[in-house]
């Protein structure tokens, strides 16, 4: 059930799944761009429920990003985790990143789209990212710790850089992606990074 959205009566809803279509908004049109009228159309209930549960324009912004980066960071890991192989752990959470879908594959990543609009200076989004970051780095490292126990991976590596390395290179994607690469050409990036990996250990 939704309310009339120019009677602004409050009524129950789905949380997350208004939440989510903010986030779709947001992450199609950046924060700045996306006007209330937008969000109250694509979220199907009225301005003052959408004041009553998610407080304003920014407060629901963070909110949504923050869900958005719980869920992407989330898929990344089990992508990461999902096979017995390291390596291919890291080569299928390169692949997840790519959209065949061009239109998709061109919105890139809602938190690296965060940092293209406001920077790093932004105290509440640059606290999201690092959260975010930190979790998959921990990850990253346990991975390709089990990599060079497995003998996949140089016993020489050093896991820190390699880890650093690796997001770094996720980064690298999600931003030519908003650039309107090819999806082939950002799988192929991501074939590389593991290739890098597997060859040298001066990371």
């Amino acid at each position: 059930m939704t309310d009339n959205p120019s009677m602004g009566r409050p009524s129950e809803f789905d949380r997350e799944t208004v939440l989510r279509k903010a986030a779709s908004v947001f992450w199609a049109k950046g924060y700045a761009a996306t006007s209330t009228e937008e969000l109250v159309s694509a979220m199907g209930i009225g301005r003052q429920s959408i004041y009553n549960a998610f407080g304003d324009k920014w407060r629901l912004y963070l909110e949504a990003l923050t869900d958005y980066q719980q869920g992407s960071t989330s898929a990344h890991i089990r992508r990461l985790q999902g096979p017995a192989s390291a390596v291919q752990g890291i080569q299928d959470m390169f692949d997840g990143l790519v959209d065949d879908d061009d239109a998709v594959r061109a919105l890139g990543c809602m938190g690296v789209g965060s940092a293209c609009e406001f920077g790093a200076t932004e105290p509440q989004l640059s606290d999201l990212r690092a959260k975010a970051s930190a979790h998959l780095r921990d990850k990253l490292v346990k991975r390709v710790r089990e990599g060079r126990a497995a003998g996949q991976l140089d016993t020489q590596l050093n896991v820190q850089q390699t880890a650093d390395f690796l997001l770094m290179t996720m980064t690298g994607i999600q931003l030519a992606a908003r650039s309107g690469a090819k999806a082939a050409d950002l799988r192929r990036l991501g074939r590389f990074a593991v290739e890098r990996i597997k060859a040298s250990p001066s990371l």
